[in-house]
């Protein structure tokens, strides 16, 4: 776990309030995973859903994505809580268990089968692959001094490598959020506004597999207001 002061903005970590933050921020998050994933819910239908209460015009599956996405926040911050998270495969499993249900074609399992990726010539390894894979991202993960840097490696390499037959940004990103809540910092949350951007950017790592661009963007999606809370 990060102590000393992060390099990026002179940062503090403070695990409570990180983890206060993005409690407060559940509603939000999942109202900008869903529509970057194209489903089309407002911030309030949202809210009402999480609330427990079904809203018309959408489908069920769209609304199981919002309600997954919450659970598996949930299912996040108990582990942060705990203890209990680590960039490790049982817990990237364990999290897409929830994330993944009745989304992906299998969930809670590296995927058995080549997928490809829309708009992108790049090849995700086969199955056979996703192992050595898995520790070569683990490895990479490891090797990254600043907080942000470590994170941002970790959704970038997972969403490369395409672990899941579905959901791999997402999970990408829960696996990003629980290494900076582990660590007491500001989570990362993509802003639906900003979603041209977000496929643009991630199209040309998909391509080239450098991670500059993104992780520049990435960080610019963080509030600088939530920043001065740890300074």
């Amino acid at each position: 776990m990060t102590t000393a002061k992060d390099t990026v903005w002179g940062m503090s970590p403070n695990p409570a309030m990180a983890k206060q933050l993005a409690v407060r921020d559940v509603p939000s998050l999942v109202y900008d995973a869903v529509n970057l994933e194209g489903v089309a819910m407002t911030l309030p239908e949202v809210q009402t859903l999480l609330d427990g209460i079904t809203v018309g015009g959408h489908k069920i599956s769209d609304q199981n994505m919002a309600l997954n996405q919450a659970d598996a926040w949930k299912h996040l911050f108990e582990l942060v809580s705990k203890q209990g998270f680590s960039f490790s495969k049982e817990v990237a499993l364990g999290i897409h268990k929830i994330a993944g249900k009745e989304e992906a074609l299998e969930w809670g399992a590296f995927r058995t089968g080549n997928v490809t990726i829309s708009g992108s010539d790049y090849e995700p390894p086969s199955p056979k692959e996703l192992v050595q894979e898995w520790a070569e991202i683990v490895k990479e993960v490891s090797s990254c001094s600043d907080i942000y840097d470590r994170a941002i490696t970790a959704f970038l390499r997972m969403a490369r490598a395409q672990l899941f037959w579905d959901v791999n940004k997402r999970m990408g990103r829960f696996m990003m959020n629980g290494i900076l809540l582990e660590a007491g910092y500001p989570i990362i949350n993509v802003p639906a506004k900003r979603q041209k951007e977000f496929n643009q950017f991630m199209l040309e790592f998909y391509s080239t597999g450098d991670m500059a661009p993104m992780n520049k963007f990435l960080r610019e999606c963080i509030n600088p207001k939530i920043i001065e809370n740890f300074q």
